[in-house]
């Protein structure tokens, strides 16, 4: 879209915009009226106004609180739809004014014609003079002929339009900081933006709304240019292809997005208990489905379970009893010029086997690396992709290593990891692997392990995981569900995090789900697995939890509102740099499947009970509305 490039037109004002009207009235106050004044009266603006307002050269103070304001000085040429999506999606609260007034369309075909002809006197007398045309008077020579034959069809029409943007920071450092970031962010757009110096107080009023320009710093506009500068496409997250994630409570669109299309396709999950988390990634993987994605989920607490069953997938109950083992030195047996397959799969059991023996000194963390790279070596396995296909040693091999070795510190390794080989952990992570993820749906539970094992099972799941991922290249979601688990132990946070920054590289995109919000926005992996995240869903939020996701999403007062107020099943769904306020919807037949509400769950299975001679053997349970 291209600005219309004339000149500013002058124009008579009529006393209703132009200038503010005061009067003065006299009022009788009574004896009585003067006591209560005496003894002071507290008023609404008494209330709610600052205690002060310290009115500077360039920024004000309001109470404790630093705000400036910056007005649009030069427009680019050319724009295109949502040009000011940068702004308004800046990464701080911004209170944005845009002041449209229109203009008669008489009076400014009568100012169309003169400075017309003004211009085309100008080019004819520098042609007479023998020099070239002023070529910025041919531009807005050819703009205005063009705006002049628009208005007289009348397909256009005629605005002067004021953009005002106000900054505000808890101090003055931050608010010059994060001003010239506004800046930039402008120029950037080829907008040139100034500081209301000596104007503070008009400008911060004219940003206020009150509907009032003070600051009248204007340019023209016709309707079609005009109309690139509405904001609102800004909260339509409706794409041509994906799957539906809810509703778009700004305007009731269906929010309709396909994860795998942003830079990466990983997404965290905050909510507190009963607020609808695992029942919003429930859905999506559901519905993900039906695009041939193949799920993954880590189940901590066994509610994936109907779900599985269901879908026709696989329900792995992963315990002491379970046919179904998993040997942590398992390789990918695929080779990547970029990675060192065995050195990557050596420092994974680095970690793994922090986790299972307790932090190590340095001396013990070299033996273990022996120990490692020797059980690896004892089966012909070294670093030739050749001799990766070998079978992998098992933890009894490394044990064996260990007791070899014998120095106090091998044997004290040793005697650490004996539960897990003879002792009371014995028989769930010293066995061969017996496990081929071959269906499209699966769901490894891990409701019956204890708590102290959970997170060595759930470590080792995800590595076999990743491990078979990187063996062929297929559309994946991976969700670790109540993953405090892992973020407990910084070598499990780790390694998450290096699955979430790898994922896209295998086609693969991880859900991160936990309640426990400090463990993420307050870690040094947590932040980085938010960073490396281009989904991010926020639903109901406990006011303990809610400054930390403030300050790490930059959420403004309604936001923070909305995420304390929320319902089940609301809150707010960023992607990439936009984000909505999100009501997750689904079918009655998709919330049977999908729903955890012990309430629910008892009142269909006495449903069921009661009714056993219906044909499907089901009830239909009314879905709520979440």
């Amino acid at each position: 879209m291209k600005l219309p490039a004339i000149t500013q037109i002058n124009k008579k004002k009529n006393d209703a915009t132009a200038t503010e009207s005061t009067s003065t009235e006299t009022v009788a106050v009574s004896p009585n009226a003067q006591d209560l004044l005496v003894k002071g009266l507290v008023s609404i603006k008494d209330v709610i106004a600052p205690e002060a307002i310290e009115v500077d050269f360039s920024y004000l103070k309001i109470g404790t609180a630093y705000a400036q304001t910056l007005f649009i000085a030069g427009y680019p040429r050319f724009v295109a739809a949502n040009w000011l999506s940068p702004l308004i999606n800046f990464n701080h609260s911004l209170d944005i004014a845009m002041h449209i007034f229109p203009v008669d369309g008489k009076s400014i075909m009568d100012d169309l014609r003169r400075k017309i002809t003004e211009m085309e006197a100008e080019i004819q007398s520098d042609v007479r003079r023998g020099r070239i045309a002023n070529i910025d008077t041919q531009v807005k020579l050819e703009d205005a002929r063009l705006l002049q034959e628009q208005l007289a069809k009348g397909a256009e029409r005629f605005y002067q339009f004021g953009l005002y943007v106000t900054i505000t920071a808890d101090n003055l450092e931050e608010l010059m900081t994060i001003s010239s970031q506004v800046q930039s962010t402008l120029n950037s757009l080829l907008i040139v933006s100034k500081k209301a110096s000596l104007q503070m107080e008009d400008a911060f009023k004219t940003t206020l709304p009150q509907g009032l320009d003070k600051l009248q710093i204007t340019r023209n506009m016709d309707t079609t240019s005009l109309a690139t500068t509405f904001p609102f496409t800004s909260s339509d997250l409706t794409s041509d292809e994906g799957i539906l994630y809810g509703i778009n409570e700004h305007n009731e669109s269906l929010v309709v997005f396909d994860r795998f299309s942003l830079e990466n396709a990983n997404m965290v999950v905050f909510a507190k208990s009963g607020s609808g988390k695992s029942y919003a990634v429930k859905l999506e993987c559901l519905r993900s489905l039906m695009f041939d994605t193949e799920v993954i989920i880590i189940d901590p607490e066994g509610e994936y379970v109907q779900m599985a069953q269901a879908v026709g997938g696989d329900y792995i109950n992963f315990n002491f009893n379970s046919p179904i083992k998993i040997n942590p030195f398992d390789l990918s047996q695929v080779y990547d010029s970029e990675d060192n397959e065995l050195g990557l799969k050596i420092l994974s059991l680095h970690s793994l086997l922090k986790i299972m023996l307790g932090q190590m000194t340095p001396d013990e963390d070299a033996i273990i690396d022996r120990a490692l790279v020797g059980a690896y070596q004892a089966k012909g396995i070294t670093p030739d992709p050749t001799t990766q296909k070998n079978p992998p040693p098992l933890m009894e091999d490394l044990y064996k290593m260990l007791i070899s070795m014998e120095t106090p510190q091998a044997q004290g390794l040793a005697s650490r990891l004996e539960k897990f080989i003879k002792g009371s952990f014995r028989g769930i992570f010293d066995q061969p692997s017996s496990l081929s993820i071959n269906n499209q749906f699966t769901v490894f539970g891990i409701k019956d392990m204890e708590d102290a094992l959970r997170p060595i099972a759930m470590y080792m799941i995800l590595d076999f995981i990743w491990t078979r991922v990187k063996r062929n290249l297929k559309k994946r979601l991976l969700v670790v569900d109540e993953a405090w688990y892992l973020m407990q132990y910084p070598d499990s946070a780790a390694f998450l995090y290096s699955i979430a920054k790898r994922a896209r590289k295998y086609y693969l995109g991880v859900t991160t789900i936990t309640q426990d919000v400090e463990d993420f926005i307050h870690t040094d992996q947590g932040k980085a697995i938010v960073t490396n995240s281009s989904l991010q869903l926020l639903l109901k939020q406990s006011p303990a939890a809610l400054d930390g996701l403030t300050k790490a999403f930059n959420l403004s007062e309604g936001e923070r509102r909305l995420l304390l107020s929320a319902d089940i099943g609301e809150g707010l769904f960023f992607a990439s740099q936009n984000h909505v306020a999100l009501r997750i919807v689904s079918s009655p037949e998709e919330h049977q499947l999908i729903t955890s509400n012990p309430q629910e769950i008892v009142a269909r299975q006495q449903a069921q009970a009661a009714a056993p001679q219906s044909p499907s053997g089901q009830i239909q349970m009314p879905a709520p509305n979440q």
